[in-house]
């Protein structure tokens, strides 16, 4: 019976055909992609098979961005398909290493030249092998169509493999006609979506013990706990003990906003209660986060010197890579933080940190209350921080959020409030201008029940603008803010902070870009004064259309965030 199921799984097909049904093996729902010559027997596959939806875009690096963001939505591969060596193989470049940076498990695949071809004679050659290899977990050019099953096979296993990340398979375009008797067998995936991996007994108790002997102890929940949405394991854990909760940045939403011992972000890119925190902490339990860049500056101005850390990361490499640690922990945050709390529980051992704790809820009470205090409904130009505030008033609580990097979406980092992770979606350490609308395009394909709402600045939104066709035209509704200073702020905050307001590149003009919208079939709304943004929101909400919200934010509204970077220079 064994023998005559594999006889029936062989089928005569070509390597188009195969890319396909790999692609279904590993129940893709969707690619993303742009079409191009030298893989036109792999979308021909694609026209015929119906289980998987083609999403065409206009530009290869925002269709990887859209595939970036379906991964980390779902828990499950993004696929993007460059149709094109050469070009559109280059134009991957920036998602991919912004994939990379966020360890978020991107299949991307491109064209290449052809097998009997050398790189520097082909057209559009290029050695894309040698191209993407520092980027991505690993990097294949299939050069037997023979091998199509297994290599995809690897690769999907990989790209979702702790750490995850992304991989780049090259299809050289002589190998993608040819025919060849495969089996693909199409009963089982090639990867697990959830990773359970325990800590070892000996270092539950070491922990505890440590833990037990703190007087200041914080929890530090990050990725490692977002993305398996196993924040209830972190609460327990915080409950039992009376310990306040610190999000990395990046992952505001790790814990519901409205958990009480959930003190947001820290860090330069959150705020002062959740930064004193880490700053005062004696323990910090750093669960799935490895305290990088955006959390830390690698900075002890960040972090207390004196503080003793417990790691849990699934990557080895990544335990106390940035601070010395005093526990380190290979294993899965939710999973190792769940035999914790287990563990405390059993011995019945209690925390004298009432004192720690109740200061901190305070802190919070007072930080919120005078955050929601300010009332400039009447205020021209508008400050970020009024736009952020009607954002909270509006939102529904399953949104998800996606930011660009510069200074206006830094700003609102830890500024909006997040319910149900993954619902916050930034760059990181990659820090990429360019990256939140197609991002939210990609979630909204992963997510269609929630509502996603993509904050940019005009500069961002410039670079992007085109892939409003794409959102019209396959009814990916989005709601994009762009928060419009005619200019490139961060670039800008420097020239006026530390190069005595010399400004060269910094100011630039757009179109209108509510017009514009309109013009490709998308809503658009400009907002000049606060109190047109509620409606703005709304409107935008019930339009039942991709939508844009032109928002002129006040020029002047400028921060420094990498002063630290600058302070040796002379005004």
């Amino acid at each position: 019976m064994i023998k005559s199921k594999k006889r029936n799984a062989t089928k005569n097909l070509s390597g188009g055909q195969a890319v396909v049904k790999c692609l279904i093996k590993e129940k893709v729902k969707h690619v993303f992609g742009l079409i191009g010559s030298s893989t036109m027997e792999v979308f021909d596959a694609l026209y015929h098979e119906k289980k998987i939806k083609f999403i065409g875009v206009r530009d290869e690096r925002t269709g990887t961005h859209m595939a970036d963001g379906y991964a980390r939505a779902s828990n499950k591969p993004g696929v993007i398909l460059a149709g094109q060596n050469g070009p559109g193989a280059t134009n991957l470049i920036t998602g991919i290493a912004q994939a990379s940076a966020a360890f978020s498990p991107v299949v991307s695949i491109a064209g290449s030249y052809s097998t009997k071809e050398k790189v520097q004679d082909a057209f559009q050659g290029l050695d894309q092998q040698s191209l993407f290899k520092p980027i991505t977990k690993k990097t294949w050019t299939i050069k037997d169509q023979k091998k199509i099953p297994k290599i995809f096979s690897n690769a999907f296993n990989l790209a979702m493999s702790p750490r995850r990340g992304p991989v780049q398979i090259n299809l050289p375009r002589d190998i993608l006609p040819k025919k060849a008797k495969l089996n693909i067998d199409q009963t089982k995936k090639s990867y697990e979506s959830k990773s359970s991996l325990k800590a070892k007994n000996k270092d539950i108790k070491k922990a505890i013990k440590i833990i037990l002997k703190s007087n200041k102890p914080v929890i530090v929940a990050g990725g490692g706990i977002k993305y398996t949405a196993k924040y209830k394991e972190v609460i327990k854990l915080a409950e039992l003990l009376n310990i306040p909760i610190v999000t990395a940045a990046g992952h505001g939403d790790a814990i519901p906003f409205n958990y009480k011992l959930n003190a947001g972000q820290m860090g330069p890119r959150g705020n002062p209660v959740a930064s004193k925190l880490v700053k005062k902490a004696d323990v910090i339990i750093a669960l799935g986060t490895r305290l990088g860049f955006n959390s830390t500056f690698y900075s002890y101005e960040n972090i207390n010197k004196k503080a003793k850390i417990i790691q849990v990361e699934l990557e080895k490499k990544m335990l106390g890579r940035y601070f010395p640690i005093t526990l380190g922990i290979c294993a899965d945050a939710a999973t190792t933080t769940n035999q914790i709390y287990l563990e405390i529980k059993k011995q019945k051992s209690k925390l004298n940190i009432k004192n720690w704790t109740n200061d901190y809820l305070n802190e919070r009470k007072i930080y919120l209350n005078n955050r929601e205090s300010s009332n400039n409904l009447k205020k021209f130009p508008i400050q970020p921080k009024d736009l952020f505030k009607e954002l909270r008033k509006v939102l529904p609580k399953n949104s998800a959020i996606t930011l660009d990097a510069g200074t206006l979406c830094l700003q609102a980092t830890d500024a909006l409030k997040y319910f149900n992770p993954p619902s916050l979606f930034t760059p990181l350490d990659f820090g990429l201008v360019g990256f939140s609308f197609a991002c939210g395009l990609g979630v909204k394909v992963a997510c269609p029940d929630k509502t996603v709402v993509s904050l940019m600045g005009d500069g961002g939104f410039g670079m992007t603008i085109s892939e409003l066709s794409t959102a019209v035209q396959y009814k990916i509704n989005t709601i994009t803010i762009v928060m419009n200073n005619n200019s490139w702020g961060a670039e800008k905050a420097y020239q006026k902070d530390f190069f005595g307001k010399r400004y060269i590149g910094a100011d630039i003009r757009s179109p209108e870009f509510h017009k514009v919208a309109q013009l490709y079939g998308a809503k658009g709304f400009n907002v000049n004064k606060v109190l047109e943004i509620n409606h703005a929101l709304k409107a935008a909400l019930k339009c039942n259309k991709p939508a844009v919200i032109n928002v002129n934010v006040d020029p002047k509204a400028l921060y420094s965030f990498r002063r630290d970077s600058f302070k040796h220079r002379t005004k």
